[in-house]
């Protein structure tokens, strides 16, 4: 499994990936690539003990194209998701309103290592990194912040944009954000903090 990389530290290009290409979304293989992503992590959690009690209750026949959709939007592709299916408050209540799941989250990142080698998208540290550090982030911070209740989300959320220097603050629908972090929301002051180290980047 990948570690996460140090806090404040670039992204380098190790093999001249990031000469030739603009976002994550391009390097990842755009459409085509994350919709192969989708694809090989939903296969891996179903097949995990712990991670498939997610999917128990059943899920949407067209889960891996609208994950592939959001995580499109995510690493800098265009707004598919938001344009046909929601936006990051209507994703947030989905996952909100289980309680505390760490162990789910860590199995959940380590299947998402895994189908990076099963998309093909593992052979470049770059890139394999940068999937992982935004895969991790959104899990563990974006989708975990709402234990209690889907009510306790904010409504007007815009999904969060991820490049290679990580969370982009201009991406998060300020005005939102403000007010999130003034009434002391615990996911709004780990956003806080990553856009923090974003800056001092």
């Amino acid at each position: 499994m990948l570690v996460p990389r140090g806090r404040g530290r670039r992204h380098e290009a190790h093999t001249g990936i990031l000469r030739d290409v603009h976002s994550v979304y391009d390097a990842a293989g755009g459409d085509d690539g994350l919709l192969r992503l989708a694809k090989a992590w939903h296969g891996r959690v179903l097949a995990d003990a712990v991670v498939s009690h997610a999917f128990s209750g059943g899920f949407h026949p067209d889960h891996t194209r609208r994950l592939a959709a959001y995580w499109t939007e995510a690493l800098g592709g265009p707004p598919t998701y938001s344009t046909l299916y929601g936006d990051e408050t209507s994703v947030v209540r989905l996952h909100s309103g289980n309680g505390q799941h760490e162990e789910m989250d860590r199995r959940a990142i380590a299947c998402f290592d895994l189908a990076l080698e099963d998309a093909g998208l593992a052979t470049d540290d770059t890139l394999r990194q940068a999937l992982h550090d935004y895969f991790a982030w959104a899990t563990s911070t974006a989708m975990a912040g709402y234990p209690d209740s889907p009510d306790d989300v904010p409504a007007g959320l815009r999904i969060p944009r991820w490049s290679w220097d990580g969370l982009q603050a201009e991406e998060l629908g300020l005005e939102v954000f403000a007010h999130r972090i003034q009434v002391g929301d615990a996911q709004d002051v780990a956003i806080e903090n990553a856009l923090r180290v974003t800056r001092q980047r």
